[in-house]
């Protein structure tokens, strides 16, 4: 017997779409830049935009647990992506400030995230696509508690 969704939910489904995308997106970004992670480069992403912003916050941006983070900002100093240097006021928090390294990674890898979403998106009109995003927003806001 061949089941291709175990729980017959369209929640499974989402979930293998999220999977794929990921999977898809990682051979992307691997092409061009063998030693980072797509978690890594929503950081990069996410720091580019704002370097103030908190740990806290950037833990909740990509969905990971503060401990998560923090050895993944661990990782992405020894590898040359960011510098972390301690507050001045509260020696608990730091700042972080994105490498020459990191940002020439962001320029390499901003043109292969628009692939990754023209890839995914592929075929859907912009109504499906704000019909999509219109119910995933319903589904999270069911579920947060």
């Amino acid at each position: 017997m061949n089941i291709k969704n175990p729980t017959g939910t369209v929640l499974y489904s989402i979930e293998q779409a999220i999977k794929e995308y990921r999977k898809v997106s990682q051979k992307n970004i691997d092409k061009i830049v063998k030693d980072i992670t797509i978690d890594q480069c929503l950081v990069l992403i996410i720091l580019n935009k704002d370097e103030r912003i908190s740990q806290n916050e950037l833990a909740n941006l990509i969905f990971k647990d503060n401990a998560s983070i923090t050895r993944m900002i661990e990782l992405m100093v020894k590898k040359d992506y960011l510098n972390r240097t301690i507050h001045k006021e509260d020696r608990r928090k730091f700042n972080l400030e994105i490498t020459e390294k990191g940002k020439k990674t962001i320029e390499l890898i901003n043109p292969i995230v628009q692939v990754n979403r023209e890839t995914a998106l592929y075929g859907l009109s912009q109504e499906e696509i704000n019909l999509l995003d219109k119910t995933l927003n319903k589904i999270i806001t069911n579920c947060k508690i």
